[in-house]
C-alpha cells in the first residue's frame, strides 16, 4: 500500500511475495518454470534468503539442462533498497533496460522485485492526500459547510457509485495491483443522509468485487450536514445504488486509449 508520502518510495510499490530459486537449481527446472508461467520470464537467485544473482529466460537459452544456475546467472546484480525513491528506481530500470529489480535490506536479504509495470502504474491514479485535501476544500466552498476527513475501511456494500461504467482493458490493472496488496486508497464522501458516495476509484472496486473483496481501503471526506451534491444527482438519475449497477464496457478501449489510435489514424498517409 502506498504511503501519504509525496515522494514514494520503492517499498510503497514493490510486490513483497517473490518466486526465487535456489543458485543450485539446473537449467531445465528453471526453463520449465519459466514456461508453465504467465508471468515470470526470469528469478533472482537466492541461498536462503540471501540474493545472490538474476537469471532470464536468455540465460538459459544458450545453456545446457544439466547446468547448474549459479553457473549462468548474471551475478553483476542491480538492486533496489526498500528506502529508495521510486523516481530513483525508475531511472535505474530505464537506463539498464532490465524489467525487474530485486530490492534487498541491508543485510543483503530480498524483501522484495519492483518492476517497470510497477512504475508505469505509481505514476497513474495516485491518490495523495493534498489530492483528498483539494475535494474537501472544493466541498466546503461550494456548499457552505465544514468537512472531517479520515482512513479507514470501508465496505463496499456500503458505497453509491457515482460513475456507470468503467473499461474492461483498465480492470486487468486493477486486478494486477490487488493481487499484490498494491491497489490505491478509494476516495468517498460521507453525506451524512445514509449515503456514501464513491468519488474516485470505480475501477478498484468494481475489480474488487470481481475478486471477491468485501472492503478497501478509503479516504472518507465527511460532510458535517446533509447537502445536494451534483454527483448524488448524478447516482440518482442513472439508477446507481451499489456497485453491481456499473457497467463493464468489454467493446472499447478506455478513452485515452481511443484517443491514442485516433492519432495514429490521423497520422496515416490517405490512400
Amino acid at each position: 500500500m502506498a504511503t501519504d508520502s509525496a515522494n514514494p518510495e520503492v517499498a510503497d510499490y514493490m510486490t513483497r511475495d517473490v518466486v526465487t530459486v535456489s543458485p543450485d537449481d539446473t537449467v531445465a527446472s528453471v526453463a520449465e518454470q519459466v514456461a508453465e508461467s504467465d508471468e515470470h520470464s526470469g528469478f533472482p537467485v537466492c541461498d536462503g534468503r540471501r540474493c545472490e544473482g538474476f537469471i532470464t529466460a536468455r540465460d538459459l537459452l544458450l545453456a545446457d539442462d544439466s547446468a547448474l544456475v549459479f553457473t549462468v546467472m548474471s551475478d553483476e546484480l542491480l538492486v533496489a533498497h526498500p528506502e529508495m525513491s521510486l523516481s530513483d528506481a525508475s531511472r535505474v530500470i530505464l537506463r539498464s533496460g532490465i524489467q525487474k529489480l530485486p530490492v534487498v535490506d541491508d543485510a543483503g536479504s530480498l524483501v522484495g522485485i519492483i518492476s517497470n509495470t510497477d512504475v508505469v502504474r505509481s505514476q497513474i491514479e495516485r491518490v495523495t492526500p493534498s489530492k483528498v485535501a483539494k475535494l474537501s476544500r472544493t466541498l466546503e466552498n461550494i456548499h457552505d459547510v465544514d468537512t472531517t476527513t479520515e482512513r479507514r475501511t470501508v465496505s463496499l456494500s456500503e458505497l453509491t457509485p457515482t460513475q456507470s461504467k468503467v473499461y474492461g482493458d483498465e480492470l486487468e490493472g486493477r486486478r494486477y495491483e490487488l493481487d499484490r496488496g498494491l491497489a490505491e486508497p478509494l476516495v468517498v464522501i460521507d453525506t451524512n443522509d445514509e449515503k456514501i458516495l464513491l468519488a474516485d476509484g470505480h475501477h478498484r472496486v468494481k475489480a474488487a468485487a470481481q475478486s471477491g473483496v468485501d472492503e478497501m481501503d478509503a479516504y472518507v471526506i465527511t460532510i458535517d450536514e446533509p447537502v445536494s451534491l451534483g454527483m448524488a444527482e448524478t447516482a440518482e438519475n442513472e439508477g446507481l445504488s451499489s456497485i453491481d449497477d456499473i457497467c463493464v464496457v468489454d467493446y472499447a478501449h478506455h478513452p485515452l486509449v481511443e484517443t491514442v489510435e485516433r492519432l495514429q489514424d490521423h497520422d496515416q498517409p490517405s490512400t
